[in-house]
């Protein structure tokens, strides 16, 4: 008889309780059903398919979009004992033999293996007649039209469901609002699976939004008080990409560059580098990070401004996988929209534009946000958050808020007298009664509204009409170059019969210096880092990355705790019994001698 998913979830794995909602959704896979998991990065998705691939009789199939994943999840898989393998276009003949071997013996309890590789007709045949215990289709959102990262082989995998009918499929993503879930289900055919939304927060990460101004300066001081903590940084572009993280090594960072035009050899280099702990900043496009494992990453940097929250939450979500306190920061410039409204504008399919530029639309809106980013951020997704979260810019460092109805008014009365026409700048210009060759060519120096706004900078305008944007007054017509117009709701606020309170700017020197402050650990910070030391020597004699010999917030847990023998040891979280065979007692000898 097997051992009960509690007993496994323990001796295995070293966690000593289920986080909600994972003791369901095994429960549900182990009993024959089907489920559709949606969980935030680094909430546990897979003890939800790895956990019942241990409990049943046969071999659990993951299908992963990336070979960089399927490594790390199988590395740690096999330093808990667990017997996995992964079956892709990396392997050499060899090996890719010795796996097929090892899966028709029944050897394996789980099979990590590309889509395109398990579509194939020789691979569908091969596992007809073999023991399927599951099918797991992780990072599921690729199977979506609607996905910010929807991948064609992906969307083929709804055959499963009609070649076996029996097995038992779960399919697992963080990132996916309603929309791209009912496209995920129909796809897969996976319409009576029982639905798991364990919601999207992520409370560890503490988000912020820096006004771009000398970007590489801004980067630097968020790096300075870091030490050796690792992190990535996103730019848009691979000639950015490089720039930055040129200056970075020259300034003394251990960074290095990663994007798509980079040889094979040097992309692998640098991820390799960068799991081992070798590497401390990777510079990197969105080609970097989709299948990266890494727990110990402690904050992410756009250095541009992502195209979607999509993008944006699964970008920052690689940050504090671990569960330890992690920093998403972003510069914020008008500039970058601009930039990825040109590229989208480039796209021949205008409905996939209309999405993209929707999706940009809303991305911009979380930058301006004047309230709680997290509340912004769920939102999106349609998760509510009843209060504001106190780990964020706009909580830490609330703005001043000041009676702003006239000056609403007066740019709202712009923007109509204008024929909403004319984009911000020229309604600022109208405003402020700027007298260039455009405003008496048009006629709008005649205008009432011309210069009834010079007690307003620029800056200060921009800043208004920004928010009267974000709170619905205003819309953008993204189709006709960002002309400005107004909504239904500007009347009651035009007619007088409302009043209206805006934030003022905030002070970007106490946001930029309350976003670079240190945390003070709850530990032992001194064996923290000799504990950390040992792991990295374990790591590479075992050569795989330190994290997959034990988390960063297990190391933690033992620098705060300081067990004096293997069974104070094994009521850490993260030390499970072969790790404790194999591990325990060398992490015990640098304790005592700490002590």
């Amino acid at each position: 008889m097997p051992a009960s998913p509690i007993k496994i979830l323990n001796e295995v794995f070293g966690f000593k309780s289920f986080r909600p909602p994972q003791q369901e959704i095994v429960e549900k896979v182990i009993s024959g059903g089907d489920a559709f998991v949606l969980m935030p990065t680094g909430g546990g998705k897979s003890i939800c398919f790895q956990l019942p691939a241990l409990c049943l009789p046969g071999t659990a199939l993951v299908v992963s979009p990336l070979i960089s994943l399927m490594k790390d999840q199988v590395d740690a898989l096999r330093e808990n004992g667990i017997s996995a393998a992964c079956y892709n276009s990396s392997l050499g003949e060899a090996e890719a033999r010795r796996v097929l071997a090892e899966l028709h013996a029944g050897s394996l309890k789980l099979l990590y293996v590309a889509p395109e590789r398990l579509l194939s007709d020789g691979f569908l045949e091969r596992i007809k007649s073999l023991p399927i215990s599951l099918f797991a289709i992780d990072e599921a959102h690729c199977v979506s039209q609607w996905g910010h990262d929807f991948r064609p082989e992906y969307a083929q995998l709804g055959m499963l469901r009609e070649l076996f009918p029996q097995v038992p499929m779960i399919a697992l993503t963080a990132t996916a609002d309603s929309q791209t879930r009912g496209d995920i289900l129909t796809r897969l055919g996976l319409a009576d699976a029982t639905c798991y939304l364990a919601g999207f927060d992520r409370p560890n990460i503490r988000y912020s939004v820096v006004e771009k101004n000398k970007p590489f300066q801004q980067l630097t001081g968020f790096l300075a008080n870091r030490g050796e903590e690792a992190g990535i940084v996103y730019a848009l572009s691979r000639k950015r990409v490089e720039e930055v993280a040129n200056k970075l090594a020259a300034a003394g960072v251990k960074a290095a560059a990663y994007h798509a035009g980079l040889p094979d050899k040097e992309r692998h280099r640098v991820q390799e580098d960068f799991l081992k702990d070798d590497l401390k900043v990777v510079v990197a496009t969105v080609a970097f990070g989709m299948g990266i494992d890494k727990s110990n990453v402690r904050f992410v940097v756009h250095y541009d401004m992502p195209k979607s929250i999509e993008s944006y939450y699964q970008e920052t979500g690689r940050a504090g996988r671990d569960g330890l306190p992690a920093d998403a920061l972003l510069l914020f410039g008008y500039g970058d929209i601009a930039i990825s409204r040109g590229l989208i504008g480039t796209g021949g399919n205008a409905e996939q534009n209309r999405i993209e530029l929707h999706k940009l639309n809303c991305m911009t809106g979380f930058a301006e946000a004047q309230t709680c980013r997290r509340r912004v951020l769920l939102g999106y997704f349609g998760d509510r958050l009843e209060k504001d979260c106190g780990n964020c810019d706009i909580c830490e460092s609330p703005p001043e808020r000041f009676d702003a109805t006239d000056l609403a008014r007066k740019a709202l009365s712009c923007v109509y007298r204008v024929g909403q026409r004319f984009g911000m700048g020229h309604v600022i210009d109208v405003l402020r009664g700027s007298q260039n060759q455009r405003m008496l060519e048009l006629k709008h120096d005649q205008l009432s509204t011309f210069g009834i706004g010079k007690e307003l900078s620029q800056e200060g305008w921009g800043n208004l009409l920004r928010q009267l944007i974000h709170l619905g007054y205003l819309e953008q017509d993204l189709a006709s170059f960002s002309v400005l117009k107004l909504t239904e709701r500007a009347r009651p606020l035009l007619r007088g019969e409302e009043r209206l309170e805006l934030a003022r700017p905030r002070d970007k020197r106490v946001v930029e210096k309350k976003s670079a402050a240190a945390k003070k650990p709850t530990y032992d910070g001194g064996l923290f880092q000799e504990l950390r030391a040992l792991r990295k020597s374990i790591a590479d004699e075992q050569q795989v990355p330190p994290f997959v010999v034990f988390a960063d917030a297990t190391l933690a847990e033992m620098a705060a705790q300081m067990p004096k023998d293997k069974w104070e040891l094994l009521k850490i979280t993260g030390v499970g019994q072969h790790k404790l065979a194999r591990y325990g007692d060398a992490f015990l000898r640098v304790i005592k001698a700490h002590q």
